[in-house]
C-alpha cells in the first residue's frame, strides 16, 4: 500500500498572485475557482486541473515558511500528452528551461521549466499514469 494517495495541492508562490494568476489562467485556459480574499488583490488562488481535478495553489510568497526559498527544490511534474509541445509552449509565455526534454527510459520523457514568478513546474509523459485514465 503506498503512502503517499495522490496529490491533494500543488502550492507555487509568487510576489505577484494576480500576475501569476492570469499568467497560469492563460496557459491552462481556465480561471481559478478560488480566489482569496473574495476581492481585490489575491493573496491565495487556486485551479483545478486534469480528470481528477487536481489542485495548483498560488499563494503570497510573503506567507512562504520562513527559510522557504523561492521556487524550492521539490519539483511536481505534471502528466502531459506532449511535453515537448507543453515545454515550447511555456517557453514562448515567458518560462525558462529549467530542465530540458529527457528521456528517463522506455516511453518516459520529462522536462521542467522556471515560470516568470521562480516556481518550477515538472512535465512528464508517462504510460503507466495515462493508463489508468
Amino acid at each position: 500500500m503506498s503512502i503517499l494517495k495522490g496529490l491533494t495541492t500543488m502550492v507555487l508562490t509568487a510576489d505577484d498572485v494576480d500576475a501569476a494568476s492570469e499568467w497560469y489562467a492563460d496557459f491552462l485556459g481556465q480561471t481559478p475557482y478560488f480566489h482569496q480574499p473574495p476581492e481585490g488583490p489575491a493573496a491565495y488562488v487556486e485551479f483545478r486541473i486534469g480528470p481528477d481535478e487536481d489542485e495548483l495553489g498560488i499563494m503570497d510568497r510573503s506567507y512562504a515558511p520562513e527559510g522557504t526559498a523561492a521556487g524550492g527544490s521539490s519539483v511536481t511534474h505534471w502528466h502531459v500528452e506532449d511535453v515537448e509541445k507543453i515545454l515550447t509552449d511555456l517557453v514562448s509565455r515567458g518560462a525558462t528551461v529549467h530542465t530540458p526534454l529527457t528521456p528517463r527510459g522506455p516511453e518516459f520523457v520529462t522536462a521542467a521549466v522556471m515560470d516568470p514568478f521562480g516556481n518550477v513546474l515538472g512535465l512528464m509523459y508517462s504510460p503507466h499514469w495515462s493508463g489508468q485514465h
